[in-house]
């Protein structure tokens, strides 16, 4: 199978070490980055992506990531945030579904064994 030309899209994803309150026993921000990443992996081998976590009470430097980090806040979105290319994917518990879907928009394409 010959994948297609196209840009790794960059996922970012927003949360914080505190879980939110109406996500109490859910994995933190965190863990679902890291469970994310993973899943993309395996989902789309050699098909990069990049990822980045931001920290919603200590952004980086950053005017875009500090922007939304705060409205994450000032919106009391759920967290963690998932954004594909700056559009918002997921909040609280992410569905790997919906975020496949969004993924194959841009070009990526699971196996086929």
């Amino acid at each position: 199978m010959k994948l297609g030309h196209f840009k790794p899209v960059e996922i970012t994803i927003y949360g914080a070490e505190q879980i939110c309150a109406s996500c109490v026993n859910l994995p933190s921000s965190k863990e679902t980055y890291e469970w994310l990443e993973a899943a993309l992996t395996r989902k789309y081998p050699n098909q990069p992506f990049s990822m980045n976590y931001v920290d919603i009470m200590n952004p980086p430097a950053e005017e875009k990531l500090q922007a939304f980090a705060q409205r994450v806040i000032e919106e009391d979105m759920f967290y963690p945030v998932v954004l594909i290319e700056d559009q918002i994917v997921a909040e609280g518990n992410p569905r790997l579904k919906t975020i496949y879907v969004e993924m194959e928009k841009y070009g990526y394409q699971a196996p086929t064994v």
